[in-house]
């Protein structure tokens, strides 16, 4: 697949007026993907893939809207592609921003598949999307957004697995409720629904219909009051004992002039180390409600700054991002600090990135 793919474009953005251009009146099939990070199977087969850093493509010129500037649209695009094909041209192409950012799944076993954008899960700079099932058989997609002060996502799907595969399955994710965090003080957290017509989200706020709600997740997300994450990576969740872990990369930004300050999931100002944050829900995986905890705050014991000494024990890292459990319940953690950090920052001890191994258990 490349930037040039065809790509369905699923769920309640499927011909929205804010997905055409003049290239798609119908605003149904868009051109590629690109800038895929994480990528995850499914119980029926096929893989998910976020659409991460996608506004790195687009340039906008002099004038950019409101909208395009809340996800980093810029005067020049960091590729400068625009410069050689107006589609990333974000002043002569204002909707083809809208196309990406979204979480596509692609069937690896039918070559002739056509790839699909799964609207319905909501827009985001996606690093991944993780699938597990309710009791009931249905599906929920947990994501997060990889940028710093954004949210951790949960979508639950209106119908059951299909068995069968890929086929019957073809429109699950297309149907079902999205919901963005809020992690409380007291280990509590809720999951807020993004549905157009409630709180907040009304045509009065700029939210003319589920569609836009979804285009505009980012802000869908600031009026309801959901919790502003440290870069939300990897999700994964424990086979024996359902928590769901994330891993919280870093963000240096966290309590600094003009940024959000400190909270409770998100303990530390300039955040250079990271941590893992973890939930287990109430009652099934699609629950409103869930408790959480931290796993571990990354950091080095020997860093005069407190905020940077962290928890850990064991082997000192920083940076958490991959994350996955094993079928034994051995927790697999990759770490992605930068060069930069780790040979004149505050990061020149850890020495390397790593994959470590954690007993969430012991």
């Amino acid at each position: 697949f490349t930037a040039n793919t065809p790509f369905a474009i699923g769920g309640p953005c499927a011909g929205h007026p804010m997905m055409k251009t003049a290239a798609d009146a119908d605003g149904k099939l868009a051109l590629g993907t690109f800038n895929n990070c994480a990528s995850s199977k499914t119980p029926w087969g096929t893989y998910l893939s976020g659409e991460e850093n996608f506004m790195f493509y687009f340039g906008g010129g002099d004038t950019i809207s409101d909208h395009h500037k809340r996800w980093g649209l810029r005067k020049d695009g960091f590729y400068q592609w625009e410069k050689f094909d107006p589609r990333f041209d974000a002043a002569k192409n204002p909707n083809e921003p809208n196309r990406f950012g979204w979480v596509v799944e692609i069937d690896p076993y039918d070559p002739s598949a056509t790839p699909v954008k799964r609207t319905a899960l909501g827009r985001a700079a996606h690093e991944g999307a993780w699938v597990a099932v309710t009791k009931d058989g249905r599906a929920v997609v947990y994501s997060g957004e990889d940028a710093r002060f954004e949210y951790i996502y949960k979508f639950v799907s209106r119908d059951k697995i299909k068995p069968g595969g890929a086929k019957p399955n073809a429109t699950l994710l297309d149907h079902g409720t999205l919901h963005v965090a809020r992690f409380n003080a007291d280990g509590s957290g809720q999951w807020i629904a993004m549905l157009h017509g409630q709180g907040p989200l009304t045509a009065a706020n700029g939210f003319a219909d589920q569609g836009e709600v979804l285009i505009k997740s980012r802000q869908a997300s600031d009026l309801l009051g959901a919790t502003k994450m440290d870069r939300p990576e990897w999700l994964t969740i424990d086979p024996l004992s359902g928590w769901v872990y994330c891993t919280l990369t870093n963000n240096s930004s966290r309590g600094q002039p003009n940024f959000p300050g400190v909270d409770a999931a998100n303990p530390r100002a300039n955040n250079a180390f990271g941590q893992i944050i973890r939930w287990q829900e109430d009652r099934d995986f699609d629950a409103i409600t869930f408790k959480w905890n931290h796993l571990v705050l990354a950091g080095d014991p020997a860093n005069a700054r407190a905020e940077a000494k962290g928890n850990t024990k064991g082997d000192l890292y920083a940076c958490p991002d991959g994350i996955s459990f094993d079928a034994r319940g051995v927790l697999w953690i990759q770490t992605d600090a930068s060069a930069s950090a780790m040979y004149k920052g505050e990061l020149k001890n850890i020495g390397n990135n790593q994959m470590l191994a954690c007993d969430p258990r012991s």
